[in-house]
C-alpha cells in the first residue's frame, strides 16, 4: 500500500525538523501548507493538498510560545476538518498545559482539560501524544489518545554506552516508578532522593536512600523545565561519593536559566529528544545530546493509519529479557 496516496503529515511552525524527520520515516512527501498572518496579526492556514477522504496529521508541539502554537494547531485542526478529512490526528510530542492537571488551590484553572476540550472541538478526531506530565491526562479526553513515552529510546541510549557500575536514581518520590523501568531494563540498582520544593524555582535534596559511592549515577525524567531538581538531586549525589552522573529526559523545555544551571551542575551528560527543538540549548550547553523521536512518532503513525497495534512497540520496558516477537525500529541515534 501506497502510504503517500492516503496519509498526509502536516507540520506546524513549532518543529519542522521533527515533522520532515517523519515522513522521510514513511518515505512519504510532507503535506504542503502555508501559514501566515493577516495584516492585524491573525494567523490563517491554507492547506494546498487534496485531503478530502484522507487521514492527516499535524504534528505541533505546544512548546514556547506556548499559545502561539497551541492557536496555530487549532486553525490547523479546523482547515483539515472543514477541507473533508476523513480524520485528523493532533500529533503532540510536547503538550503544553500538561502540568496544570488539577485544582490544588482555591479559584485556579485546570487547563489541561481546557485544552483537551479545545483540540477535540476545533476538529482532532484523535490525540498522538509523547510522555504527558500525568498518565491520567489521557482522561481529559472525550477521543481516542494514543499515549506514546520517550523513555524507551533513552533506555536504549544508556544501554549501548554500556555504562559500568549503573545506579539509576529517582531523583523525587514521583519518580519512583520511571525509575524502577529504567533500573529494570537496564539490570541496574535503584535509589531514591527525597526532595522539599520551597517555590516553584527552588528545590532542595533532602535525603538520598539507597548508596551511589563509587558508582556512575543515571536519573531520568519527562521533562527538565527550571532543570532546579536534576541540578541539586546531582549535587547531593556527588557529595555521597558518586563518580558520575548521567540525566535523561523525554522534554528539553529549558525554561529561563535552565541551561545556566545545567551547564554549572556537576553532571557529566545531559539526553534529551527532539520533542521540543534544542538547537539553541546544545549550542550553550555542550554536555546536552539530542536523541530523534522521529522513527517512534513515525511508527506510530503508520500503526494508526493502519489500526495496527501502538502499545506493542513499548512492551520491551515491562517484558525485559523476553525475545520481542518483532523489533520495533525506535532508535536511540542522535540528531
Amino acid at each position: 500500500m501506497d502510504l503517500d496516496d492516503e496519509l498526509r503529515v502536516f507540520s506546524g511552525n513549532s518543529n519542522p525538523e521533527l515533522t520532515k524527520a517523519i515522513c522521510d520515516y514513511l518515505h512519504i512527501h510532507l503535506g504542503r501548507a502555508r501559514i501566515g498572518r493577516f495584516p492585524d496579526g491573525e494567523k490563517i492556514v491554507r492547506v494546498d493538498d487534496d485531503v478530502r477522504g484522507r487521514d492527516c496529521f499535524v504534528v505541533q508541539s505546544t512548546c514556547r510560545p506556548v499559545d502561539e502554537h497551541l492557536m496555530e494547531l487549532l486553525i490547523f485542526l479546523d482547515c483539515l476538518r472543514r477541507a473533508s478529512a476523513r480524520r485528523v490526528t493532533a500529533v503532540i510530542p510536547y503538550f503544553g498545559y500538561a502540568r496544570q492537571d488539577r485544582k490544588d488551590e482555591g479559584r485556579v484553572p485546570i487547563t489541561a482539560k481546557l485544552v483537551a476540550n479545545l483540540l477535540a472541538t476545533a476538529g482532532a478526531d484523535r490525540i498522538l501524544a509523547v510522555d504527558l506530565h500525568a498518565q491520567q491526562l489521557q482522561g481529559f479526553f472525550d477521543i481516542p489518545v494514543d499515549h506514546l513515552t520517550g523513555e524507551l529510546i533513552l533506555a536504549r541510549y544508556f544501554e549501548a554506552k554500556r555504562i559500568p557500575d549503573l545506579k539509576v536514581v529517582a531523583p523525587d518520590v514521583g519518580n519512583i516508578k520511571t525509575a524502577s523501568r529504567y533500573a529494570n531494563f537496564l539490570g541496574a540498582d535503584l535509589a531514591i532522593i527525597h526532595k522539599k520544593r520551597l517555590s516553584g524555582k527552588v528545590v532542595v535534596a533532602a535525603d538520598l536512600i539507597g548508596h551511589v559511592r563509587d558508582r556512575n549515577v543515571l536519573m531520568c525524567d519527562d521533562i527538565i523545565s527550571t532543570g532546579s531538581t536534576v541540578c541539586t538531586a546531582a549535587e547531593l549525589v556527588k557529595s555521597e561519593g558518586a563518580r558520575s552522573v548521567y540525566v535523561g529526559a523525554t522534554h528539553g523545555v529549558f525554561a529561563p536559566g535552565a541551561l545556566e544551571a545545567l551547564d554549572k551542575a556537576p553532571i557529566d551528560e545531559v539526553v534529551v529528544t527532539d520533542t521540543i527543538p534544542t538547537q539553541e540549548a546544545t549550542r550553550q550547553v555542550k554536555k546536552i545530546k539530542v536523541l530523534s523521536a522521529a522513527a517512534m512518532l513515525g511508527e506510530a503513525i503508520r500503526r494508526i493509519h493502519m489500526n495496527e497495534s501502538v502499545s506493542i512497540m513499548f512492551q520491551q520496558l515491562t517484558e525485559r529479557g523476553k525475545a520481542p516477537k518483532k523489533t520495533i525500529p525506535i532508535g536511540p541515534s542522535s540528531i
